[in-house]
Formats: C-alpha cells, structure tokens, sequence
C-alpha cells in the first residue's frame, strides 16, 4: 500500500500519535487544531481505520507502573519448525510482540506478566520454553528506559541526526503500587479501541460509573504518577508507507555512567522510536537496544550510521523483522492470563 499523502490527513495522524486530549470532545480539538470540522475529522479517523493506516486508538500504559513483569526474549529454533514454536507462544495473553528475526536468536516476543500472578515471568518463560521446543532463550528485560514512543514522520522532513526531546523515559516511571478494583476497571476500560463517536470519553465514565470529570482527573493522576503514557494512535506502519523497521543492538563499552550516556545520546534521537539498556549474555553480548523504522532498508542502515556517527559506538548489529506472527497492544487484567496459568500451573518447576 502506498503511503498517506493527503496534507489533512498527514497533520491530524501527526497528532493523533502523539496525544488524543482526554476531554468532552476530543474529535472536536483535534479537528480545530488540524483546521477542519469535527464531522471532517470524524469521518477521516474512521476511513483511516477502515483503509487499515490507524491500528487502534486507545490508552498506552506503562506496564511495569501497573505492577505488571515484563520482558523482552529472544529464543533459538530450529529454523524448520520456527512457525509452529511461534503458534504456542502466541497463545499466552500476555504476549504482545512476536517477530522472526534475521539471526541465530531468530524468534524475539515481549511478554507481560500480571502482578496476581503465582508462576512469574521466569517460570512462565520456562514453560514456553519447553512447550515451543526452544533450543535456549534469553530474558531481555529492560533494566534502563532511555525512550519509548513511535511517531512516524509522516511528512518526510526529518533528518537521521535530528534530536528530539523524548516523550517518555526512565524518570517519568512510576513506582510499582497495587492498583485499587476501581484503578483496575479504569485500566481495562480505557484500554479498548476508542469509539470514533463525538464524546467517546463520556461513553467510558458511563461504563466506569463515574462522571466524565471523574474520568480526566483519574486520567491526569495516572499520567502524573507514570502509569498512563498518553492516549493515542498507533498506525499499521506499513501502510503509512514504513515498510522496514530494524532493532538496532549495541555493544556500549564502559561503567554504568558510559553505557547511559550513549543511551541517552541515541534516545535523543528522533529517528530512534524506542531505547533501552538491558542485560548482556556470553552468546548475547549487546546491552543497548533501538529501533529504527524506514520506508526501506536502506533508510534504516543510514539511521544506524547516524546513530554510530552520532555515539561513536562501532560495535552494532542490525537485526530486521523478516515475519509478523503477532502485534497486538498489551491488554491488562484479563481473565485470560489467568486461565492461562490455571490451565499450565502443573507445567511449572517448584520455586527453589
């Protein structure tokens, strides 16, 4: 599919992805930012749905304020049956992400773990393990947040060493509370796909019981506390004409303040859409993670290159998502992660 090129369309999926306002009529400041009507704007959301360039429009929580553990993996498999191990570990709801990768670590998921959980995410890692007949996989949790946000440059006007503030780091995450009942239906409400309706918000307190001003100071206190990131929207990168994406690894010498500082620098790139410092193995020997998108991969390697020339970091591997088996927005509290541990408890290795 081709990209967007209509110039309304580019300016309000622009902002769109950075923030829809949590207010009576969020279709409505949009559209007066983008300089149409609401009806306008409305319309072109939900043709932009259909035509499959917006992915969904819901909260973006921060998993780990919401008490939840989490981890990037990389698993070794047999390339002959890769699909099939991939088919079960999609299976866990917690599971988000699932990509076959360009290396010998060739299947990479995320996966969240509920803080009700009895088995955790180690022994949980441990079952997929064995029920994808993995050769071996790596936990890859994010030990520093440098950046987190995907914002596609839709009008082409950036260039690879351009620096942009990060939207959302390390220091705006919360410390880990237990959520209340009430905390936790706010949670699953407002992580559905947004109604393209006038007043979608007012229809979520409604559902909550709770009046809509209830609803935005419930909204700005997650916000405030690290647990909520924004309300946005995420877009099918392909069809918005960014059909490469590549997870850019680096081997950052140094002590802990050397490793920051280059997490920092490349985190402050705008062409960097995530940036994380994570754990580092004697077959896995990068501790810095990025991600690059481009409309080809070509676009990507000159990021790469920007970044390098940008650290004077030489040591990096570009690893390139060769096969989709799952994308799908975290979903929080559901009763199918606990039906999940119920139904595989008995797999699960005593604690030592």
């Amino acid at each position: 599919m081709s990209a967007v090129t209509d110039p309304t369309d580019i300016k309000l999926l622009e902002l769109m992805q950075a923030a829809v306002p949590v207010c009576e009529r969020p279709f409505a400041e949009l559209a007066r930012r983008t300089g149409v009507s609401e009806e306008d704007a409305l319309g072109r959301v939900q043709r932009l749905k259909e035509a499959r360039v917006i992915r969904q429009i819901s909260a973006i929580f921060d998993t780990r304020s919401l008490g939840y553990a989490s981890s990037l993996v990389a698993a070794r498999v047999d390339p002959a049956r890769v699909d099939e191990a991939a088919a079960v570990i999609n299976r866990h709801p917690g599971v988000s992400h699932n990509y076959l990768r360009n290396h010998a670590f060739n299947l990479w998921f995320t996966i969240a773990i509920a803080p009700t959980s009895t088995l955790g995410l180690e022994r949980t890692v441990e079952i997929l393990q064995r029920q994808a007949g993995a050769e071996a996989m790596r936990l890859l949790p994010t030990l520093k947040l440098y950046k987190i946000g995907v914002q596609f440059d839709l009008g082409g006007d950036s260039r690879p060493d351009e620096v942009a503030p990060p939207s959302y780091t390390e220091s705006q995450r919360a410390v880990s509370t237990a959520l209340t009942p009430a905390e936790i239906e706010f949670v699953r409400v407002l992580q559905r796909d947004l109604p393209v309706t006038p007043a979608p918000f007012a229809e979520y307190a409604r559902d909550l019981g709770v009046s809509l001003e209830h609803l935005q100071d419930l909204a700005r206190r997650f916000t405030e506390e690290g647990k909520l990131r924004r309300i946005a929207a995420v877009l099918h990168h392909r069809n918005v004409g960014f059909s490469a994406n590549a997870m850019g690894v680096w081997r950052v010498p140094g002590d802990d303040a050397a490793v920051d500082r280059a997490g920092e620098m490349m985190g402050g790139l705008r062409v960097v859409s995530h940036c994380y410092r994570r754990p580092s193995y004697p077959d896995w020997p990068y501790n810095i993670f990025t991600m690059v998108h481009g409309k080809n991969a070509a676009a990507c390697e000159q990021a790469l290159r920007a970044i390098s020339e940008k650290t004077g970091i030489t040591d990096y591997s570009a690893l390139y998502s060769t096969k989709e088996y799952k994308k799908v927005r975290v979903r929080y509290f559901t009763p199918e992660e606990e039906a999940w541990e119920r139904a595989h408890a008995p797999e699960a290795p005593p604690k030592t």
